[in-house]
């Protein structure tokens, strides 16, 4: 049983948790009420809000509606009125440009080309949309004569600032690869600055907007004369300064010379007068007595024009290499680049024509020289074919792109200058063979032919142009080992070459001594002659080139002169004979003299005396130029006979064999010596 005082107590305690509850109840149900009002209350405001958005909604559209219409109006008047303004400026182009299109582009070639720019947009506008209209015929005119205009402006602008290159700034030039370090930087500023830049921007406008091309027959006309003109000043140069002493180069490159002397000078050809001077040089040494005569034109006398016109020529080929490499490198600023080779190919044509004529003028000279057996004028072909093939790789490298036909030009001038030269060659050596043996034309004192001396200067000339020559000879070649081409082969070939003109320059010496009656004088001429050959050799390094093909040549020579030496020697038999000990009477010591005998004795030097004298008269007119020969040769015949002399009067000077004993016993042994110590020396 639970105890009264806890039952009341749990139930006190339930009953205020009852009255809790109901009074939450209570408030819960207040509180819905509440809410419930306010749902309603919003309800009823949105409602009202929503009625009222429609009846805003129904205000609002059409008024958008119609504002919107309003702008679509107004940007369409907009874009009218902006249509009608351009439309309009065409119609006001001719106008404001005639009277710029007028006065021409120069001084304001910027505003100019503006002018003609709107020009153009009004000629393309009324040809799509107006093609009917007279504008269009307007604007078209003024085009075409701003256009004409520009033209005219691209002419004078060429023709007044084109020049031809001072002939001393060619030369610095073409001489700068190896007077000047700084050759790289020197560029030739054909036209100024500023100039070019206007040039430069007419020709884009005619190319892209004009559809014109003549201005590029204008732009090669005007610079193809500019450079023929700086050639031929070039040569004309070089005609008006060049001396003998050298080539008229500019200060710039005589002062840089000076500073630099370990610079090598450019070689001038000096082909004519380097063989004048070698002759004076042998005359000099005593080698040449050139008394006898062919009908080899001497190569002395020429004048010294003939070198000028050789350097002119050359340097003028130097030049057009140097100056049509310049052209191209304007013209690559000027021309569009797929017109650039065909009007460069057309810019240098007069040059290089005239190049060519003129070197075919060297050949058809050389030619007519050949016919006259004239062959020191065919040297000068000699040092313009090398620096024609030494310049050809610069040739061609300028040339890339141009027609064959140009191309070819430099090969066929090279070709023809190789053949004539060819035939020059084999027609010498012919010559040298072939060259008559006239007596009234032979050195009455046996001293060297003016045939040896012309054909070894010749010869020495071809040291100088040794690998020219041999090309030359190869080639004529048609053998399987010409066309394996090398320097050893042309060296061999040349080689070849100039023992065959020694070989028939022996032959024709040979046949030229028979002339002569006395056989010492043929043999004192073919030893003179050979000597010179020898020497001529030696002296000119003739003899290593003559080494290739011929190993004993030197020695060959060596004995041919012995030979002679001897031969001549063997002319004194005659006057020896009297006094050798070969058939001399026989006697006793203090035994007189039969008459027989004592006749015999007389005779001996009679002989002796006379045959003394006449050769001495005769020889004392001979000639050997050779001091060194004609020392030696005196020498030996001095001993011999002075030996034979001096035996002679040791055993006969004391025999009483006449009583006017100075009568035979002439001479001393010393007297007999100077009297041969005089021969060959008519100034004694």
């Amino acid at each position: 049983m639970i105890p009264p005082e806890e039952a009341s107590a749990r139930r006190r305690e339930i009953e205020d948790k009852l009255k809790q509850e109901e009074e939450t109840l209570s408030f819960i149900r207040e509180s819905l009420e509440k809410s419930d009002q306010l749902t309603k209350n919003m309800v009823s405001i949105l409602s009202s809000f929503e009625s009222r958005l429609m009846k805003l909604e129904n205000s609002i559209i059409p008024v958008h509606k119609q504002t919107e219409n309003l702008q679509r109006l107004q940007e369409n008047v907009e874009k009218t009125l902006s249509c009608l303004d351009h439309v309009i400026s065409y119609y006001h182009v001719a106008k404001d440009t005639e009277k710029i299109i007028k006065e021409g582009p120069t001084g304001r070639l910027e505003e100019y080309l503006g002018c003609m720019a709107r020009i153009q947009k009004a000629v393309e506008y009324f040809q799509d949309n107006n093609p009917d209209s007279p504008e269009l015929n307007r604007v078209k005119s003024l085009f075409e004569r701003g256009k004409e205009s520009l033209e005219s402006e691209f002419r004078s602008l060429m023709t007044r600032h084109t020049k031809p290159v001072p002939p001393i700034l060619i030369l610095d030039l073409i001489s700068g690869d190896d007077e000047i370090d700084t050759q790289e930087d020197m560029i030739l500023e054909h036209l100024p600055e500023s100039v070019l830049q206007d040039i430069v921007r007419i020709s884009l406008w005619l190319v892209e907007y004009g559809r014109n091309q003549d201005f590029m027959n204008v732009y090669y006309q005007i610079r193809s004369s500019q450079l023929d003109r700086s050639i031929k000043g070039l040569k004309e140069h070089f005609r008006k300064n060049s001396s003998s002493t050298g080539i008229p180069y500019s200060p710039a490159i005589q002062n840089k010379r000076k500073d630099t002397p370990t610079k090598k000078p450019i070689k001038r050809p000096g082909t004519i007068r380097k063989a004048q001077n070698l002759l004076k040089q042998y005359s000099q040494h005593g080698l040449d007595g050139k008394k006898g005569a062919s009908n080899l034109i001497p190569m002395e006398g020429r004048d010294d024009m003939l070198d000028i016109e050789i350097d002119a020529y050359i340097h003028c080929v130097s030049a057009f290499v140097k100056l049509a490499q310049s052209e191209y490198q304007l013209l690559t600023e000027i021309i569009p680049e797929h017109h650039q080779k065909k009007t460069f190919d057309s810019l240098i044509q007069e040059s290089l024509d005239n190049l060519m004529i003129e070197g075919d003028n060297i050949v058809s000279a050389a030619r007519k020289a050949i016919i006259r057996h004239d062959y020191s004028a065919v040297l000068t072909i000699f040092p313009i074919l090398r620096h024609l093939k030494q310049t050809k790789p610069e040739f061609d490298q300028v040339l890339q792109g141009t027609a064959a036909s140009t191309k070819n030009k430099l090969p066929g001038l090279i070709t023809s200058m190789e053949t004539t030269g060819a035939k020059a060659l084999e027609d010498f050596a012919d010559n040298i063979k072939n060259d008559p043996d006239k007596e009234y034309n032979m050195p009455k004192d046996g001293t060297v032919h003016e045939l040896t001396s012309n054909a070894i200067l010749f010869l020495q000339q071809l040291l100088d142009f040794q690998e020219t020559a041999g090309a030359m000879l190869a080639s004529q070649e048609t053998s399987s080992s010409a066309s394996s081409y090398s320097s050893e082969f042309s060296r061999r070939l040349l080689s070849t070459y100039i023992c065959k003109v020694l070989g028939n320059l022996q032959l024709n010496l040979l046949s030229k001594s028979k002339v002569y009656e006395d056989p010492a004088l043929s043999a004192i001429f073919l030893h003179n002659n050979y000597n010179y050959i020898l020497k001529s050799l030696e002296k000119s390094e003739l003899i290593q080139l003559v080494a290739v093909t011929q190993k004993t040549a030197e020695r060959s020579y060596r004995e041919h002169i012995e030979q002679q030496i001897q031969t001549y020697q063997r002319s004194w038999l005659k006057v020896t004979e009297y006094i050798s000990e070969r058939n001399l009477p026989v006697f006793q010591s203090g035994v007189k003299l039969k008459d027989k005998e004592r006749q015999m004795i007389k005779e001996r030097f009679k002989g002796f005396n006379d045959g003394l004298e006449e050769l001495c008269k005769i020889q004392k007119a001979w000639a050997i130029p050779d001091m060194e020969q004609r020392d030696k040769i005196r020498k030996a015949q001095k001993t011999i006979v002075k030996e034979t002399y001096s035996a002679f009067l040791h055993r006969y000077g004391n025999v009483s064999f006449t009583k006017n004993l100075e009568k035979y016993i002439k001479y001393r042994v010393d007297q007999v010596g100077e009297m041969i110590e005089k021969l060959f020396d008519t100034s004694a």
